[in-house]
């Protein structure tokens, strides 16, 4: 008999210490004039995407939605830390190539899909991929906001 135990879920916040989590969080809130609890998820989310993007090789052809790119972007600025953090999770340092033109529902749908298969919990409401997308309640790219 074989028995299959469900793979818990993983957080992008769980990638860092609290103490790091803290900094980054409040600076994307200072930065982008966002809600501390809307900063915690955007910063969450960068964190999976771009561990997801480090550890498979698919940085090129992955992309932030508009929502999560403030996130990728605080990690980015803190540049001593994102190197040392790059370096320990997946051996190398993930450069920022930005083309916000290929943000596509499709596209952000297939980042959302690969996030969910290394295990990490996605807030479809920042990804523009939750089934009910209108507004205000839609808070991702595409057609529908």
């Amino acid at each position: 008999m074989t028995t299959t135990v469900a793979a818990q879920s993983r957080t992008g916040r769980s990638l860092v210490t609290d103490t790091e989590f803290d900094m980054l969080a409040t600076f994307c809130a200072d930065e982008y004039r966002l809600e501390r609890r809307v900063a915690d998820h955007v910063v969450d989310q960068a964190l999976a995407l771009v561990h997801v993007m480090g550890t498979t090789g698919q940085g090129a052809t992955m992309a932030p939605s508009q929502l999560v790119d403030p996130g990728w972007h605080t990690l980015i600025l803190h540049t001593g830390w994102y190197a040392d953090w790059c370096h320990k999770q997946f051996g190398y340092f993930l450069h920022h190539q930005p083309n916000s033109k290929v943000r596509t529902r499709g596209l952000m749908t297939s980042v959302v899909e690969k996030l969910r298969a290394a295990g990490f919990e996605v807030d479809d409401r920042l990804w523009g991929t939750a089934a009910n997308c209108n507004p205000p309640a839609c808070c991702g790219d595409g057609p529908c906001c």
